[in-house]
């Protein structure tokens, strides 16, 4: 299968059943508690802290007001897909899809592009309840496959991806970039 993000890309393989779709607790799949819900411009406010710390793990400078825009244009023009994760009433982590098409296999894909928990709550199944929603939200928008990359430094998110059933891709590809 042909790829446009080969370095690192992983296919999930295996299904999971949710213990309740849309909007509610995922516990007996995850174990996470609390619940996970589509992003939308009521919940703007709460992702944005979360956007904002993600990149700045990724080494970028912390910006909320440029963090704002970016995600603002993203739901306005539907080019996006974000799911919160709550912990009663705090968000603790998110998780970013965007969509992408296989013309070798004449199907929509999505790009697991963001993938973010607040580091008190890492290990404790929050980033495993956000990946089940991005993937029943994959299956039920009949997608090939759920695509992603990760950091070669990022040994817990490279754990968590393996454990969730994806699978590495990087050695049948390369990737190269141009900045325009």
């Amino acid at each position: 299968m042909n790829s446009p993000f080969p370095n690192g890309v992983a296919k999930r393989t295996g299904k999971r059943k949710l213990s309740k779709a849309r909007n509610g607790p995922l516990s007996r799949s995850t174990g996470f508690n609390d619940q996970t819900v589509t992003a939308t411009l009521d919940t703007l406010e709460n992702l944005i802290p979360l956007f904002d710390a993600y990149r700045a793990f990724y080494g970028a400078d912390s910006d909320r007001a440029a963090a704002r825009a970016f995600l603002l244009e993203r739901f306005v023009l539907r080019e996006s897909v974000v799911f919160l994760a709550y912990q009663g009433e705090q968000a603790v982590g998110f998780t970013q899809l965007y969509p992408l098409f296989s013309s070798t296999a004449m199907q929509r894909t999505w790009l697991l592009n963001d993938l973010y928990v607040v580091p008190e709550l890492r290990g404790q199944r929050v980033g495993e309840a956000l990946i089940e929603r991005a993937l029943e939200h994959a299956r039920i928008s009949g997608a090939a496959r759920v695509e992603l990359s990760t950091a070669h430094t990022n040994l817990s998110g490279q754990k968590l991806y393996e454990r969730m059933g994806f699978e590495r891709r990087d050695t049948q590809f390369r990737t190269y970039v141009k900045e325009v």
